[in-house]
């Protein structure tokens, strides 16, 4: 019952990181953020990262079943340690510079981070709004609140475009 009630528990913080890591997922860096004891993807997108961390947790599910206590002893600390390194990289995301980019990358890298977190401030008013929506009774307000919705999401839009095209000037430039 112990086991359950813990992996229920590794599931459900696994699942509220990879949620706060939305906005973050398709965001990529100029080389991995984790040593290759931790992670085996040498992936720069934080998705691969959660990815690899749940299928892990499916692991230690299995291995939970079948009885085998030093790897579910292993795998319990390896996944830990794992979940405690994507919440600090979530966390410090925003506050996080470039590595060691090349001097003529380092401009659009720079606006490469200026959009991203344009993007996640625009998704989480965008959140913000669809939740208000919810809550809302009077027609006039969500009126209001829709015409907004819609405004965001061509923004969103936008800003995803300017993003597609700052990838392709960084690859052009980093060939």
């Amino acid at each position: 019952m112990k086991t359950a009630l813990l992996l229920e528990t590794l599931q459900n913080q696994l699942t509220l990181l990879r949620a706060t890591a939305a906005p973050l997922m398709q965001h990529a860096t100029l080389k991995p953020r984790f040593n290759k004891q931790l992670f085996r993807t040498r992936s720069t997108l934080m998705k691969d990262y959660l990815d690899e961390a749940q299928v892990n947790l499916e692991e230690l599910r299995q291995a939970v079943n079948n009885a085998q206590r030093e790897q579910v002893a292993w795998l319990a600390e390896h996944l830990t340690e794992q979940m405690t390194a994507l919440h600090r990289e979530i966390t410090a995301w925003p506050l996080r510079a470039w590595d060691s980019a090349s001097p003529g990358t380092r401009k659009w890298q720079r606006k490469r981070l200026e959009n991203q977190e344009f993007e996640r401030r625009l998704l989480d008013m965008k959140q913000e709004r669809e939740r208000r929506l919810e809550a809302t009774e009077t027609l006039q307000e969500q009126q209001l609140l829709m015409r907004e919705i819609t405004a965001l999401e061509g923004r969103i839009i936008r800003c995803r475009q300017a993003l597609e095209e700052i990838e392709r000037v960084i690859e052009r430039m980093t060939r």
